[in-house]
């Protein structure tokens, strides 16, 4: 039986990635909008996590905190049973935790590949996994998986963000789909560039893994991304932006599969996925990121000449 679902002030929402960009802004609009919401928030920084729990107790929020790394699975289990425990139910569910990572594929470590779908994708499972229980004996939910514009169309020196993110996207339509009968709802937030450190984080990880780039054929793209980067900037939400997109997701009565956070986002997908050949769309991802660059600079060194042939 499909029981109604509480007034959102009244609910228990659990958000990961809880400490900076969206996930830090996106507690403290609900406690501002919904005094008395009770809120679990999850990341790996203890410190950063309790200055914005003490901002949302300030709003009239209760607030628990649960320092977690999602590579750790035992963490994760902790974290749902910790929530539980506090609040005695959970109704909403907010898959925010992830990061970026740039850089060409052939020059990215086994490890680093590892942990980014161990954060982006992994983790996520396993939350899910712990809390469908909870939520079917309860006779409903909400789950939202915060994605991206990159997890619908994949962009050169990105491969492993888009990677886990269009994995994410698979994940959340094949579960829409078997947690139907049980009322448990999955939406996808996809934003496109946000005011967040998600460029500087990238570049972070590639410094350490490629240490000087001027020795790589990918050069003329890698000295590309910082100038791209101050592009897109100029057409960049801000966190509370996004975060307000999934308050609206969580507040709603019928939520959407998906919700899109960007500026022509719509457009976009629509001509990229359904209106312009293959072709074109490569050559436009070629171009915006320095692909094209690349294929002005290198040249195919030439075989040697196999004197043994007469």
């Amino acid at each position: 039986m499909q029981l109604p679902s509480l007034p959102l002030n009244q609910q228990v929402v659990l958000i990961t990635g809880a400490s900076a960009g969206i996930g830090a802004a996106l507690p403290v609009l609900l406690a501002d909008q919904y005094s008395g919401i009770r809120l679990a928030l999850s990341a790996r920084s203890a410190h950063k996590l309790e200055t914005i729990a003490d901002r949302c107790r300030q709003l009239g929020a209760e607030v628990i905190v649960i320092p977690t790394d999602m590579t750790q699975i035992d963490q994760v289990v902790t974290l749902v049973k910790k929530t539980l425990q506090q609040f005695g139910r959970i109704d909403a569910v907010v898959n925010n935790a992830g990061y970026g990572q740039m850089g060409p594929i052939e020059l990215i470590p086994t490890e680093a590949v590892q942990q980014q779908f161990a954060v982006n994708l992994l983790g996520v499972i396993a939350v899910i996994q712990q809390v469908i229980p909870i939520l079917r004996a309860q006779g409903g939910g909400h789950i939202i998986n915060v994605s991206s514009l990159g997890g619908r169309v994949a962009f050169p020196l990105g491969s492993l963000y888009s990677a886990s993110k269009f994995g994410l996207e698979g994940l959340s339509d094949a579960l829409r789909i078997e947690l139907e009968p049980f009322n448990i709802r999955i939406s996808v937030i996809e934003p496109g560039p946000v005011k967040t450190d998600f460029f500087e984080t990238a570049s972070q990880k590639m410094t350490q893994f490629i240490t000087d780039p001027s020795q790589t054929p990918y050069r003329p793209a890698l000295e590309n991304l910082e100038p791209l980067n101050q592009r897109l900037i100029q057409q960049s939400w801000s966190a509370e932006r996004v975060a307000q997109v999934i308050v609206g997701a969580l507040a709603a009565q019928k939520p959407k599969p998906r919700y899109i956070a960007a500026t022509g986002g719509n457009l976009m997908l629509w001509l990229m996925t359904k209106v312009l050949p293959t072709s074109v769309v490569d050559k436009f991802w070629q171009r915006f990121y320095g692909i094209d660059r690349i294929k002005q600079t290198w040249r195919q060194p030439q075989a040697p000449l196999d004197r043994s042939i007469s």
